[in-house]
């Protein structure tokens, strides 16, 4: 049996129907409820006057204010905006300062939240937070265990043009696997250097990476195209803090040597700065000791992966106790007869969800976790939106 609960309005309707039985005194009955004697008399005189609707809460607004803005300023305030909707209160109460000297203006918060009230102020649009999942804890405990990535700061070669080196370390043998010149660092140019890298090496377990184009985007998770490219053939991407690049020294320092060996000065053309990188690739992985390395070279400890890129991708698989949900072209899923947007890099892809709690849901793309979908809070969202529109 479900506990009964009272609300004030039936403790006050409880108190007018004693008060009219005659019973007990005022001060008997106040005690009972807990009130005093001049909240009773309120009660009482109000439901004589008004029946059962003077029980109900009022508002506690002023009926005056003293520092009420006149009407005939809030009329000018607004006429002024329509004619120009772009100026804010900065700029409105000078014209009407000149045009009127003997009003007394309202202050300029004052006739902000005029507009506000008059609907002449734009709401902004609230932007998705998008989370972190925070520092890199995996240990890397032998070769391909994680890669590193990132883009050397473009510079201009002598023929003008922009040269973006995208390079890419093995993080335990600091093996330089690929320096490559780019025109742009659009994923367009930088997946056909990763493909060629995976063919050549094999994949790694995870790749390591800072939170710029194009290794993540403002996403769940982060996800871009390339990353849920490395998703789906196994390869977990990794995110170092934003503005931290000390998660990520190793690549760093590699960076700091390649600067200074191959852009002081640049080649005349990218060709030539290629034929550079080159150069510095051989000369960094098989003659130049590292001292993290004991005096060895990289290409002494480093191995080849044992997993081979595979000829055809094959599909997203999940245990069986996920509920699995196609990614339609909008993004989203469905979700309990309604729509949850999941992310435009999974449009085509399948997606797991899997219970942790009473409805609550964490959301996964392939191995990676995107985030918790918490079904509770979406129902009310979802009857809260319903009773918006209602009052509409």
């Amino acid at each position: 049996m479900p506990w009964s609960e009272t609300t004030p309005m039936d403790q006050k309707t409880q108190f007018i129907a004693d008060y009219l039985r005659q019973s007990l005194s005022m001060s008997e009955l106040c005690d009972l409820y807990g009130i005093s004697r001049k909240t009773g008399y309120k009660l009482v005189e109000r439901y004589l006057k008004h029946g059962p609707c003077g029980l109900e809460e009022r508002s506690r607004r002023p009926s005056s204010s003293p520092n009420h803005t006149p009407e005939h300023i809030v009329e000018a305030i607004v006429a002024l905006r329509q004619r120009h909707p772009s100026w804010g209160a900065k700029k409105l109460l000078p014209i009407l300062e000149r045009r009127h000297r003997n009003w007394d203006l309202p202050g300029r918060s004052t006739v902000c939240d005029i507009l506000s009230r008059q609907g002449l102020v734009p709401k902004k649009r609230n932007r998705r937070h998008i989370g972190h999942p925070g520092k890199p804890s995996a240990q890397i405990l032998g070769p391909n265990d994680c890669w590193s990535a990132d883009f050397k700061g473009q510079f201009k070669t002598g023929d003008g043009l922009y040269c973006y080196p995208l390079t890419v370390t093995d993080g335990f043998s600091r093996y330089l696997l690929g320096c490559q010149g780019l025109s742009s660092t659009r994923c367009a140019e930088s997946k056909p250097v990763f493909t060629r890298l995976f063919k050549e090496h094999g994949l790694p377990r995870r790749i390591r990476t800072d939170n710029g184009v194009p290794f993540a985007t403002n996403t769940l998770a982060r996800l871009s195209q390339l990353s849920a490219w490395w998703v789906r053939l196994g390869v977990l991407p990794e995110l170092i803090e934003p503005g931290k690049p000390q998660q990520n020294g190793r690549h760093e320092r590699m960076h700091r040597t390649l600067k200074a060996e191959t852009t002081r000065p640049p080649a005349n053309s990218c060709r030539g700065q290629q034929r550079k990188f080159d150069h510095f690739q051989h000369e960094f992985n098989f003659e130049r000791p590292h001292e993290a390395l004991d005096m060895q070279t990289p290409a002494s400890l480093y191995e080849p992966s044992s997993r081979q890129m595979p000829n055809k991708i094959p599909p997203l698989e999940y245990p069986d106790r996920f509920e699995v949900r196609y990614v339609s072209a909008n993004g989203g899923i469905r979700w309990n007869k309604g729509w949850v947007n999941v992310s435009i890099t999974c449009v085509g892809e399948y997606v797991g969800l899997e219970e942790i709690d009473d409805g609550i849901w964490n959301v996964y793309f392939g191995a990676l976790k995107l985030g918790r979908l918490l079904e509770r809070q979406r129902r009310i969202e979802d009857a809260f939106g319903r009773l918006k529109r209602h009052n509409v």
